[in-house]
């Protein structure tokens, strides 16, 4: 009877345990404990899922027997895979590929466009190199997208969300890029234009006095004018404004010309418009400590030679505001660059985004380069100055509107095939990202892994912790060892008792 009795409770328990994997293949639940809800998917995410139209088909290349800690990332991947295929109510399917099995799976994840990395394995005391594919291919009918390299640790939600949205976005909102008056065109701006038509259908504006800003563009930037904006331009902006539309306004209120070592004052009229939304470009060179290096043609004797010196009017600004315009930028460098000051009122709240280092100072206009100057720290007076900030609030009607002003224009401009600094092209992007975006997926852009270092102790609690750690549990083991003594020796006495039974 008891043997029947062991049969049907292991019977019970395995019939247990096949219901639970059953249900738990369909019900997938994370429970995320993260401080920042890194495990959660965002309400963009579900609201994209949610909306699908067309079935969304994703294949990962993802080779197995990797190290650990990029192994977690095809884990962290496929996990995220799951929540979205169970959030998309059958409208996403997805599959794992390892292209390290055959030639021919690799040949197949080479064409769709994702390339191996090198990275160092440890196989029998000894390093090597192997072959490593961490990307992905989503498909929406005949369209494509590619993740071609999934970072480890990186913000896998925001990869796979945006390349979802931007399959299933048939009309993608309107960013106008204004020309003329000496602006920036398309061309100079080919990096950033490159990544806003992502999501985004970037189109050039030219203003005359007949036409206005469309009434279905969302965000208008301004970057770099050179020349006088007449007045009407500025009116179709205050309409613009006033019916919720944004601007990124990227102005040189200084001009530095290198070739004739001289800097002058520069107005357009942009600067006075600005004034009048109590956003004041102050006409001076900002100078920091921490800057970019120039090169400089030196002669000694008969010989003629370039040379790197470090030239404070192009600051490299790496202090940023926790904002998603900023979030995640290292070092972006500005090449004369002016601060930015509010002088508005309580109509609308001014945000400082980007700012100096602690050692940073300003020069007036005009002035005459030194490139040679022995610069001292009595050079950089203050601290922090603010060179991008955000504006919102009413700025020219009855709608909030919302305006982020950088006080240089020619940070993201590109010469010719010189490639620009990554963050340069990432802090415009970002930036009309936050102001374009209606969904909460810039949220997502920087959302990753984040650093979490150990507080460092002093010598003399590592000193305490260590003998700690040592002589912890011997002395428990020690009093485990005298309480069973004591036991035992109790109990002996009771039995040499005369009455024990």
């Amino acid at each position: 009877m008891k043997r029947k009795n062991i049969v049907l409770t292991t019977t019970l328990i395995a019939a247990i345990l096949v219901v639970v994997n059953l249900i738990s293949d369909k019900l997938f639940y994370r429970l995320d404990l993260t401080e920042d809800h890194s495990y959660t998917l965002s309400k963009a995410t579900r609201d994209i899922l949610q909306n699908l139209q067309e079935p969304v088909t994703i294949t990962a290349y993802f080779s197995k027997e990797l190290p650990p800690a990029i192994a977690e990332t095809r884990k962290d991947f496929k996990d995220m895979l799951i929540e979205y295929s169970n959030r998309a109510r059958g409208m996403l399917v997805y599959q794992f590929v390892n292209p390290n099995e055959n030639a021919e799976k690799e040949k197949e994840a080479m064409q769709n466009g994702i390339q191996p990395v090198m990275i160092n394995v440890r196989e029998k005391d000894q390093m090597k190199q192997q072959k490593a594919y961490l990307g992905a291919v989503i498909s929406m009918g005949d369209r494509k997208e590619v993740i071609p390299f999934v970072q480890p640790g990186g913000p896998l939600e925001y990869a796979l969300s945006s390349a979802i949205k931007k399959l299933s976005v048939v009309n993608k909102p309107k960013i106008g890029i204004l020309q003329g008056y000496g602006c920036a065109t398309l061309s100079d701006l080919s990096q950033v234009s490159e990544d806003l038509r992502v999501l985004y259908d970037v189109q050039p504006l030219t203003l005359t006095d007949t036409t206005d800003i469309p009434a279905d563009m969302r965000t208008l930037a301004i970057v770099r004018p050179k020349d006088s904006i007449p007045s009407f331009v500025f009116d179709k902006l205050n309409k613009f404004l006033g019916r919720g539309g944004n601007l990124f306004v990227a102005i040189n209120r200084v001009d530095g010309q290198l070739s004739n070592a001289y800097g002058r004052v520069l107005n357009t009229g942009l600067e006075s418009w600005l004034l009048s939304k109590g956003i004041r470009v102050e006409p001076v060179f900002v100078t920091d400590v921490k800057c970019a290096p120039v090169t400089v043609q030196q002669q000694q004797g008969m010989f003629r030679f370039s040379t790197q010196v470090s030239f404070p009017y192009i600051p490299i600004i790496s202090s940023f505001a926790d904002n998603p315009a900023t979030k995640g930028l290292e070092a972006v460098v500005m090449e004369f660059v002016s601060p930015i000051e509010y002088t508005g009122d309580s109509t609308a709240t001014f945000t400082p985004l980007a700012f100096t280092s602690e050692k940073s100072g300003t020069e007036p206009a005009p002035t005459y380069f030194n490139v040679q100057k022995q610069w001292t720290e009595k050079d950089f007076p203050k601290k922090h100055l603010t060179v991008a900030a955000l504006v919102k609030g009413k700025l020219g009607g009855d709608k909030d509107a919302r305006m982020i002003v950088v006080g240089d224009g020619d940070f993201p401009v590109g010469h010719g095939q010189q490639q620009i600094n990554k963050d340069n092209v990432s802090l415009v992007v970002n930036s009309i990202d936050y102001l374009s975006d209606d969904t909460g997926l810039i949220e997502l852009r920087t959302r990753g892994i984040t650093s979490r270092p150990l507080k460092e102790l002093s010598d003399s609690k590592k000193m305490v912790l260590k003998y700690l750690n040592f002589l912890l549990p011997i002395v428990l083991v020690l009093l485990y060892g005298l309480y069973r003594f004591e036991r035992n020796r109790k109990i002996r006495m009771q039995r040499l008792e005369e009455n024990y039974s």
